[in-house]
């Protein structure tokens, strides 16, 4: 049920982000995103060809990120569906990222590095929710055999929300923790 009430209309677009975390070896962990827009009514393009319902985009990253610093050391790109084909001329448009890391700046930084019209606006806006998501991935990873947090992995999620703000009860609790755990 929507806030506003049951809606009266048409949908007229859906857009879905999937982003996936694995283990790849000892070092690295493999983030794989897709971002995909369906309309879901006849269209026109901003060059009045007419369309059908279906799938607009289809973007697809494959980044290969480092566990210990989040470095993404290789990033790949497929774009099955796309509505032009001059959108394909960006397929390569995220290489400056690689070599970047996950961590407090990154989506300013991939929109310097290939938004803007330096690329494809769908893939800037897929990767920067991959480094989210990638810090949640890792997470999971790091946490599923011991809750202890270490401090590069409490860097990284240090003011990433309202609950992980420096001054909240759960960061100052898991300080605590950490020095406790030096101590020992």
């Amino acid at each position: 049920m929507s806030l506003f009430g049951k809606p009266k209309g048409k949908k007229y677009h859906t857009r879905t982000i999937e982003v996936n975390t694995y283990e790849y070896d000892e070092q690295r962990l493999v983030v794989e995103g897709c971002l995909a827009d369906h309309r879901l009514q006849e269209y026109h393009l901003a060059t009045g060809e007419k369309r059908l319902p279906g799938l607009l985009h289809q973007m697809i990253i494959h980044m290969l990120v480092n566990k210990t610093t989040l470095e993404i050391e290789d990033l790949h790109v497929e774009m099955p569906a796309v509505p032009r084909e001059e959108c394909l001329e960006t397929i390569n448009s995220l290489a400056p990222v690689k070599g970047l890391r996950i961590k407090h700046g990154f989506t300013s930084r991939v929109k310097a590095l290939a938004g803007s019209g330096k690329g494809c606006n769908h893939l800037a806006e897929l990767l920067t929710a991959m480094g989210s998501s990638t810090i949640q991935g890792y997470a999971a990873y790091k946490l599923q055999e011991s809750p202890k947090f270490t401090p590069n992995m409490f860097d990284m999620l240090l003011n990433t929300c309202w609950t992980w703000r420096a001054e909240g009860a759960l960061v100052n609790f898991i300080k605590e923790k950490i020095a406790s755990e030096q101590k020992e």
